[in-house]
């Protein structure tokens, strides 16, 4: 493997996740944002992510202090590529965004540089014509809470260079992720296509009535014996990521994820963001769901 040199492309909760995983195992690592309100927002991630590594990994101050110290911000995507090795991309789950973001980055990042979408749902065949560099180019998927849930799925497309796959693999590795290999492209690689399929269905129910949302993940919790229900992971997942897909199912016609999107778009649009914002479909840090009568 010859990557050093890691960005990371969107300082979303995700994306500064990975940064911050990346940078923990010994990597510099730049993250690039669009504006610097937006970078203002990272560097509270950021800081917010030091105690989930000291309290579920048993990190010290020292290292997580350190892996904080690798990491660098810009708004100058440039400057955040100059000598890039690989960029992961995490920008917003938008095809159009996307494509806009890859054609941007073909024309400043160096020849050698590696890019890697961190895209949910979408695959890296609808992109790899806009970066310039199809055979440099796949899918690298990571969950959310990644130093607990450190799964990496890497997903070439038919045009991928086979040392770059087993590059991204090994990359995969080397920042503490079980990398799983997809050789073959699938709509929502492994865990969403199983995640997806849950989450819409509990989020249906929703929209059509049936149950509120803590019922749905009462039942759901009681019945499975799972520690959260589709509505807590929603929150964690984030309400952007799930109205950007809902929204882009809307545009096919669909009057169900059209009445979803208007839904989660007011949540959005009341600041209920998910736990990054304190509320979502729950108040954090002490949702109802970790009340002792929940389950009642």
């Amino acid at each position: 493997m010859t990557f050093r040199n890691i960005t990371v492309a969107g300082g979303g909760v995700l994306g500064s996740q990975i940064a911050y995983q990346t940078a923990f195992h010994g990597f510099p690592v730049v993250i690039y944002d669009i504006s610097e309100e937006a970078l203002a927002k990272v560097r509270d991630r950021l800081e917010k992510l030091k105690p989930n590594y000291v309290r579920d990994l048993g990190a010290s101050q020292e290292q997580v202090d350190a892996a904080l110290s690798r990491i660098r911000l810009t708004a100058d995507l440039a400057d955040a590529v100059r000598a890039a090795d690989l960029v992961i991309e995490a920008v917003p789950e938008i095809p159009e965004v996307k494509r806009a973001f890859y054609e941007q980055l073909a024309s400043v990042a160096p020849p050698h540089t590696v890019f890697a979408t961190n895209s949910s749902t979408l695959l890296p065949s609808q992109f790899a014509e806009a970066t310039g560099r199809p055979e440099k180019f796949l899918a690298l998927h990571f969950a959310n809470s990644i130093w607990r849930h450190n799964t990496a799925e890497v997903m070439r497309h038919p045009g991928t260079d086979e040392q770059v796959f087993q590059d991204v693999i090994e990359f995969a590795r080397a920042i503490g992720m079980v990398p799983l290999p997809l050789r073959k492209e699938q709509p929502g690689y492994i865990l969403n296509s199983l995640l997806v399929p849950f989450l819409e269905a509990a989020q249906m129910l929703w929209v059509n009535d049936v149950a509120d949302p803590e019922t749905i993940d009462k039942t759901w919790m009681i019945a499975t014996g799972a520690k959260e229900g589709p509505f807590a992971i929603l929150d964690t997942v984030g309400i952007r990521t799930a109205y950007n897909i809902a929204a882009g199912k809307a545009k096919s016609g669909n009057e169900a994820y059209a009445k979803l999107a208007d839904k989660l778009k007011a949540m959005i649009d009341q600041g209920k963001l998910g736990r990054e914002s304190g509320e979502g479909f729950y108040r954090y840090p002490n949702p109802r769901f970790k009340q002792p009568d929940f389950l009642r």
